[in-house]
């Protein structure tokens, strides 16, 4: 081995040692912005490593050049504009059609790879080239699909047209025999196009018929797939570094949709099935037992605020689409400067994708200490004064602890176990479970209908007014 081969793996493995460093440094907001760096910087090793192996072997001409390096410089404008321009509520759609562009990306990988190659393919390339195609395309529709529910391009209720679920199953069947005839290296390039074919269908038809409330799941289960299949790739190319970071992703992603699974109290079999959960609801609930719902005035909310020792302010995605994260600090900063204990309550699934409630609240200069999760914090609730919800519906519905319910078993925040409860909301709509929430109803629960924004600056001029 060459000194330049002795390098390049070292480089190799050092990437792949930040990867591995920079993943354990995102478990916690406070570090979690190093890992990204430190990932970032063994990404770029990488990539420069590689373009480092392309020039020594002499082997890449002018054209070919020219394409990486406008293919770089395209992505990497792109990349940098939807950093600074995509607001954090369309975050989990950009996750999504990052994904969609990661599988997509392997996938092509293979067929490149495929058409490319000369002669026969080994078992230990044809295997992971097939896979690599199936996972990849399945990854590519399924994202597109799960990105435009979010966006509201595609409609978030379950979308079960006739005879879709003999179409799901048609494909699938088609995948699994092309997949066996390219991993066995026979039927050429037609077993290539119709395993790709069969797989883009299967995406989005896998994904159509989930709701709403499971596309967080959805979203990470996808990015799992595409870890998998950038390994794929890395197992048909070559390429170990590849193989590290599609592993690594996959892995990661594989943990975190089981987790936000059990957050739901729902199988990830379950979920994938579809036909749960609907876009944002409108309709009035109806209250069990003839329950009253008791609306509140910014006055009245300032009372309750000012005098209290201890308040848990619970974000959820209306906080998020308000964008009312910075009108959430200012009440909590002038509620501390009176004494008050704050703290936030944050749910695993609050938001449209985990760590969405905490980097809304991290851009607002929410001290990391005051953010709680769910475990931490719900032991607390029967001491807190005041829980002040924000736009969060089912993870906060006490519905969860009784069976026979659509989220029966569902751990939730026990805001319920709070002295006095203050809900935020714009109208009296579903949450994405499509159930009514029996908080809302409850003798101690005021109601505050607003946009978040307004609501939480009204309650801030209000506390203004009251202490002088």
């Amino acid at each position: 081995m060459s000194t330049f081969d002795t390098v390049i793996r070292l480089v190799y493995l050092a990437a792949a040692t930040l990867f591995v460093i920079g993943l354990h440094l995102m478990n916690s907001p406070v570090t979690a912005r190093r890992g990204n760096l430190l990932s970032g910087a063994g990404m770029t090793g990488a990539i420069l490593a590689t373009v480092a192996v392309l020039i020594e072997a002499g082997s890449v001409g002018v054209t070919a050049w020219l394409v990486v390096v406008a293919g770089t410089a395209v992505g990497s404008v792109a990349g940098l504009v939807a950093a600074r321009r995509v607001r954090m509520t369309a975050m989990p759609q950009l996750v999504s059609l990052f994904n969609a562009a990661g599988g997509g990306a392997a996938a092509l990988v293979a067929v490149h790879d495929f058409t490319h190659a000369a002669g026969s393919h080994g078992v230990q390339v044809s295997i992971p080239l097939a896979l690599d195609v199936l996972i990849g395309a399945v990854t590519f529709s399924g994202s597109l699909i799960a990105s435009g529910k979010l966006h509201g391009w595609v409609p978030g209720q379950p979308i079960l047209f006739p005879g879709s679920r003999a179409v799901t199953i048609v494909a699938a069947a088609v995948m699994a025999v092309a997949t066996v005839m390219v991993a066995a290296d026979s039927g050429g390039l037609a077993a290539l196009v119709v395993l790709g074919v069969a797989a883009l269908v299967f995406g989005v038809t896998m994904v159509l018929p989930i709701g709403g409330a499971d596309m967080p799941v959805v979203i990470s289960l996808l990015n799992a797939f595409t870890g998998t299949a950038v390994a794929m790739a890395g197992f048909v190319i070559g390429n170990t570094v590849l193989i590290t970071a599609g592993a690594l992703v996959g892995a990661s992603g594989a943990i975190l949709t089981k987790l936000m699974a059990d957050a739901m109290n729902r199988s990830i079999g379950n979920i994938m099935i579809g036909g749960f959960g609907t876009g944002d609801a409108t309709a009035a609930i109806a209250a069990d037992g003839g329950g009253q719902v008791r609306t509140l005035s910014a006055d009245d909310a300032a009372i309750q605020l000012a005098y209290a020792s201890k308040v848990v302010i619970v974000p959820g995605y209306g906080l998020a689409a308000a964008q009312a994260q910075h009108q959430a600090q200012e009440l909590a900063a002038l509620l501390e400067s009176r004494g008050v204990d704050v703290s936030y309550a944050i749910h695993p699934v609050a938001g449209r994708m985990p760590g969405h409630m905490n980097v809304l609240l991290a851009e607002a200069n929410v001290p990391y200490s005051q953010l709680k999760e769910m475990e931490e914090i719900n032991p607390e609730f029967p001491q807190v004064d005041v829980a002040l919800v924000i736009g969060a519906n089912d993870v906060t519905n006490p519905a969860a602890r009784r069976p026979g319910s659509a989220i029966s078993g569902m751990p939730i925040l026990d805001v319920d176990k709070a002295k006095s409860v203050i809900v935020v909301k714009r109208s009296m709509g579903h949450g994405y479970a499509g159930i009514d929430n029996e908080l809302y109803t409850d003798p101690k629960t005021g109601m505050y209908f607003a946009d978040a924004k307004k609501a939480l600056s009204e309650m801030t001029a209000a506390v203004k007014v009251l202490v002088g």
